[in-house]
């Protein structure tokens, strides 16, 4: 054997729980995504009922209250997906490895070493997602229970920019998507990703 030799690198070994999270969640955001477009469509946030719409081949509900339907039942599995993985990295101390500290914004300044520039990027968008995912569910609450949560939607000023600031979340959780994946593979290559759902 020589030692010019490439070792060949195992799979990361990622827990059931992990896995069912990643599943679970790009299945619920699948779902409510395609059918806030739905209820989009119907009063478009830009434009009125006159403004621009989404193609049909995106849309989930077949119609305004359709869409209403699995958006909230999404809704509800997206959220409560979040708070069981949530409790999962508390009780586990993932924490500590998967959220941004001053160690990393240090590493951005002064390290030379890309790969963990890599990791330091992945580790502040990992932590710079969670309050855009609250605000994504809070302004969804308040425009659900507008008269019960009268307090939390008045937090937004209006019921427009309440629309604007639920809505601007969704291209915001998409791009993070992206940056976490692509983020990812230069952190851990194709078998990092691959761990997650395999």
């Amino acid at each position: 054997m020589t030692s010019s030799k490439r070792k060949v690198r195992s799979t990361p070994n990622q827990t059931f729980l992990a896995k069912s999270f990643h599943w679970i969640n790009i299945i619920s955001l699948i779902l409510t995504i395609a059918s806030g477009l739905q209820i989009y469509n119907a009063n478009p946030v830009f434009g009125g009922r006159g403004g621009w719409e989404f193609p049909k081949f995106l849309l989930l509900g077949g119609w305004l209250a359709g869409g209403r339907h699995w958006h909230f039942a999404a809704m509800w599995l997206f959220s409560l997906n979040l708070l069981w993985y949530g409790l999962y990295v508390l009780v586990t101390r993932r924490w500590q490895r998967r959220f941004a500290d001053r160690g990393d914004l240090k590493a951005l300044q002064v390290s030379q070493n890309p790969k963990r520039k890599n990791y330091a990027w992945h580790r502040l968008v990992y932590t710079g997602i969670i309050p855009v995912l609250l605000l994504a569910i809070l302004s969804g609450l308040a425009m659900y229970k507008p008269a019960q949560l009268y307090w939390l939607s008045g937090l937004f000023g209006s019921w427009q920019t309440l629309r604007i600031v639920h809505f601007i979340t969704v291209p915001t959780v998409i791009l993070f998507t992206v940056a976490h994946s692509w983020l990812a593979l230069k952190v851990g290559s194709f078998r990092l990703i691959k761990s997650m759902f395999l």
